[in-house]
């Protein structure tokens, strides 16, 4: 994420101007714009004209800049784009003005935000920007008969391939080394700056050993870590061992894994913890969070009038901020905000226990 401009405008509103580098930068941004915002940005819209030739064409697309009050945000993941819906408050033709219109939001493109900053979203932003340097990591997990490759995003981890068959003894048996070419082939053809290979036993030592001699040329550094499973379950054991976080150290996912294992860890242990909007909400109000950790859909939709708790969720985190603590916003995309979520959406690692 770069920032390109930032200016105060009317009231305590201020307008940045950003550009997304990544897909994790459009992630970052869906959970940033609001509703009751405003956006702006060049686009193309299709202007229907009076012209006899394209009456019956729909009319023709035209590069426009356009203003938007918010309505919508949507983060389409696999078409690489944010799409940003709303009503055209100002634009390059007055004829359109009113209109309801999208904006879809790509990589590069300069986008132009207008709103009341809450200190969550510009740390959200700052942790964008500083995101920008670190580098691509993928994660191959593997055993004898079965392969997984996922790479490691800060809004989740994504699997590229899943690769099994039956191998040992047998009709229908196939050399070990067919799985390692297979995984090879897939690892060759990922732009990452780093790989995790994983997995229980010494299957992926002898994997590492065919694709350093006898696969194609992997352009990544390449290093080993020990785990009981393969595939989801071994990605998650690759995160919670730091491994990830020693190559990619911003890494939002290993960050939510250490904070919501802790968390757990201090419910089994009866410690100092507080779960559920009430419980946070007093323990921020007695200056006793250490530090908050809060799902990102439950704030985006307490902030919309569509949650149901009976505490606001901004005084939660202005309060823990003011007095010290930290705010971490989880991922709903990965299983460590799954875990937060069933616990209400919102936690907290306290400095002392409450009773």
């Amino acid at each position: 994420m770069r920032i390109a401009d930032r200016m105060q405008v009317e009231g305590d509103r201020e307008r940045l101007t950003v550009v997304p580098e990544s897909l994790d930068d459009l992630w970052h941004l869906s959970h940033v714009v609001e509703p009751d915002d405003r956006v702006a940005g060049d686009t193309t819209r299709r202007i229907q004209r009076n012209d006899d030739q394209l009456r019956d064409s729909g009319g023709e697309r035209e590069h426009l800049w356009v203003e938007l009050g918010v309505e919508s945000v949507e983060f389409a993941r696999f078409a690489n784009r944010l799409r940003v819906g709303g009503v055209i408050e100002a634009c390059s033709r007055e004829d359109q003005l009113g209109q309801h219109h999208t904006i879809n939001v790509e990589q590069h493109t300069e986008l132009e935000i207008e709103k009341h900053w809450k200190p969550d979203q510009y740390d959200r932003l700052a942790a964008a920007v500083e995101a920008t340097e670190n580098p691509d990591v993928a994660v191959a997990t593997v055993e004898e008969g079965q392969a997984y490759v996922h790479t490691v995003a800060q809004y989740g981890t994504e699997e590229r391939a899943a690769i099994s068959g039956p191998t040992g003894k047998g009709e229908y048996a196939r050399p070990r080394t067919q799985l390692f070419e297979e995984l090879a082939a897939v690892l060759s053809r990922l732009d990452v700056d780093a790989i995790v290979l994983a997995g229980p036993g010494f299957t992926k030592t002898d994997a590492l050993g065919y694709i350093e001699s006898e696969g194609p040329d992997v352009d990544a550094s390449i290093t080993t870590v020990d785990t009981s499973g393969v595939g989801d379950r071994g990605v998650h054991e690759v995160l919670k061992r730091g491994a990830v976080e020693e190559i990619q150290r911003q890494t939002r996912i290993a960050e939510e894994s250490a904070l919501i294992d802790e968390l757990t860890d201090r419910i089994a242990e009866g410690a100092k913890v507080a779960y559920g909007p009430e419980q946070v909400a007093r323990a921020a109000e007695y200056g006793a969070v250490e530090q908050l950790l809060v799902l990102d859909g439950r704030l985006r939709a307490e902030r919309s009038g569509d949650g149901d708790w009976n505490v606001d969720a901004d005084s939660i985190i202005e309060t823990t901020e003011q007095k010290g603590g930290e705010v971490t916003v989880f991922s709903g995309e990965f299983d460590p905000g799954r875990q937060l979520a069933n616990l209400g959406g919102i936690a907290a690692l306290l400095r002392y226990r409450l009773e």
